[in-house]
This record gives C-alpha cells, structure tokens and sequence, in this order.
C-alpha cells in the first residue's frame, strides 16, 4: 500500500493551515491575557492547558459526530454562528466595562477555561464547520483520517505554546498593559462576535 494510504499530507496541511487561520492562536494572547494576566503563573498555565483540552474535546466530538448532531437537533451552521456570535458579545461587554473583575476567582477559573477560551473563542463556529467539512472530504479513507486527527492536534499544540508561553509579554506590559490589553481584547471580540451574527443572519437568509 502507498503512503497516502496511510496518511494524506495534503488534507494534513491544508486542514492545519485552515484551522490555525481561523482559531488564530497569536489572536488569543490579548485576549488570554486580558483573563489571566494578573493570576500567578501556575494558574495562567492550568487555564492554558484547561482551554485547549477543552477546545479539542468539543472539535474531536464535532469531528466524530458533528454532523449527526446537527442533524438529529436540526441545527445549521448559521445557528451556531449566531450562539457564538451573543456568548462573544458578553464577554466583551464585561471585557470593556470591567464588570468580570468582580467575580469570585474560583468561578474565574472554570469560565475562563470554558469559555469564553475554549469555547467559543477556540472550539467556534468556523472551527467546527471547517472540521466537518474535512470530515466530508475525507470520504472514509484512513490515510486522511490520520492526517486530519494529526492536524487537529497540531493546531492546538500550536494554541496551548501561544497561551502557556504568553507571560513573557507581562513582564514587558506590566499591570497597565494589562488592563489595555483588556479593553482592546473586548473590542476584538465585540467585532468578532458582530461579524458571526453577521454571518448567521446572512446563511439563514440565503438558506431560506
């Protein structure tokens, strides 16, 4: 058998370039910062690896039954745009009003690693679509099963060294850095979560 048999390395690169290109790992640092920035180092380093399990947690179970989900619930895309798009929207509006720095720091903890990290910042909707889409295209061949397993962890290695090793910019920023980068993460955010509803609004309109 031939090598592609067992791993297609144009489906590998192709879903690793897709997938970096939409979670933007660079793009998450203000925004992990502007959560984490003023925690210990230890507890910037468990939220780290706590939102990039959980992102490859939601895109692996997207990947396996995604399409059987969407299905059996009757969810399009569009729809997950649009939850995606209101949760982001929340999150920033905290972000810009500074009205999340008044939460318990435990309850601190589990949101930041679930959302809005792990989902739906990184496990989003264009995540989870391009991953069904190569679930498509692989057309029940191993090689390209392989090759997409690998790229999806790829990716978020990628992610996890972005956020785990993002402390080095608080010893340039320091405290005042922080809270900017807070501010300019919320606004980030608000426009990402307006572009998804955005989107949303615009498949269910050309899917009608």
């Amino acid at each position: 058998m031939a090598f592609a048999d067992y791993f297609d390395a144009n489906l590998f690169f192709e879903a690793a370039i897709t997938l970096v290109v939409i979670m933007d790992p660079p793009g998450t640092v203000p925004v992990f910062l502007s959560l984490v920035g003023r925690k210990p180092p230890s507890a910037r380093a468990r939220a780290a690896r706590q939102s990039v399990l959980v992102s490859l947690l939601v895109i692996s179970l997207f990947a396996v039954a995604g399409q059987a989900i969407l299905t059996y619930l009757g969810i399009g895309i569009p729809a997950l745009q649009g939850a995606g798009g209101l949760l982001l929207l929340l999150i920033a509006l905290d972000l810009l009003t500074g009205r999340g720095g008044s939460e318990p720091e435990a309850m601190e903890d589990v949101n930041v690693a679930l959302v809005p990290l792990g989902t739906p910042l990184l496990a989003g909707p264009g995540a989870i679509a391009a991953t069904i889409v190569f679930v498509r295209q692989a057309e029940g061949r191993i090689g390209a099963y392989v090759a997409l397993a690998l790229a999806i962890v790829t990716v978020h290695l990628v992610l996890w060294a972005c956020m785990r090793y993002s402390g080095v910019l608080i010893k340039v920023i320091r405290e005042s850095g922080i809270t900017l980068l807070a501010k300019i993460a919320g606004l980030l955010l608000a426009a990402i979560a307006v572009q998804l509803v955005a989107d949303s609004v615009r498949g269910f309109i050309s899917g009608a």
